[in-house]
């Protein structure tokens, strides 16, 4: 969360856009920004089942990280137009590379709109605009804008672990299936695999020329005196 915190910043002072794809150690619950989790979420509980807790820099629901892939985006916002423009611009990216994956995804039909934060898990239920397999949710997405730059998230789910989410507290429904990259395509795919055809979808439909970031000591810097937050109690409860 500190790193693409960092490549936000990054973004809106040169201007640099980096699409990228990560796992987590451990499963790992994460909440949206504004999210309330005071009185619904249990950390003494995550803690007894050998799960990690952090709260994102970008909005919506919770969900939990083990078998899936994780994506950010970071990119000035003059190049990537509004919110639903660029939702639309990403999911580009998103539904080529998954469909070249081989993947019958498409984009939720926008009949309902984007869910407000509480308690209820990422995964309930597709909001308009995000990414399906026949109906049910494949990718969670959420996007946090700050002077200048954007910074999207993404969830795409490799099995289905979320049900977990529920039992980390009292008043936590549990969703109803989610998509998944295993059952759609008959087979698991290895995250490498996943990373792969979504980069080369951002060559193919964004930039040819893009190509692997290195870390340099300003971003490396910046990262670190992120990691506090990231870190604290007092950011992770907040709400």
């Amino acid at each position: 969360m500190a790193l693409d915190e960092a490549l936000l910043a990054r973004a809106a002072f040169t201007g640099t856009a980096v699409f990228r794809v990560y796992g987590w150690l451990g499963p790992t619950l994460s909440f949206g920004r504004n999210q309330a989790t005071r009185g619904s979420y249990d950390g003494s509980r995550a803690r007894q089942l050998g799960i990690d807790v952090v709260r994102r820099p970008t909005g919506g629901r919770s969900l939990l990280h083990h078998r899936e892939v994780t994506y950010s985006v970071t990119a000035p916002v003059a190049g990537f137009g509004s919110l639903r423009e660029s939702y639309g611009r990403i999911n580009r990216l998103l539904v080529g590379g998954l469909q070249a994956l081989g993947v019958s995804v498409e984009v939720a039909d926008p009949r309902e709109r984007s869910l407000p934060p509480s308690a209820a898990p990422c995964f309930e239920r597709p909001a308009a605009g995000e990414l399906v397999v026949d109906g049910r949710k494949l990718v969670g997405s959420a996007q946090w804008r700050d002077q200048g730059a954007l910074l999207q998230h993404g969830s795409i789910l490799i099995e289905d672990d979320q049900p977990l989410v529920s039992k980390l507290g009292d008043e936590v429904s549990s969703p109803a299936p989610a998509a998944t990259l295993s059952a759609a395509l008959g087979r698991i795919p290895s995250s490498n695999e996943v990373a792969s055809t979504l980069f080369d979808a951002v060559r193919e439909l964004e930039c040819p020329t893009a190509d692997v970031m290195e870390t340099d000591a300003e971003l490396e810097t910046s990262t670190r005196r992120l990691i506090d937050r990231y870190v604290d109690d007092c950011w992770t409860w907040r709400r």
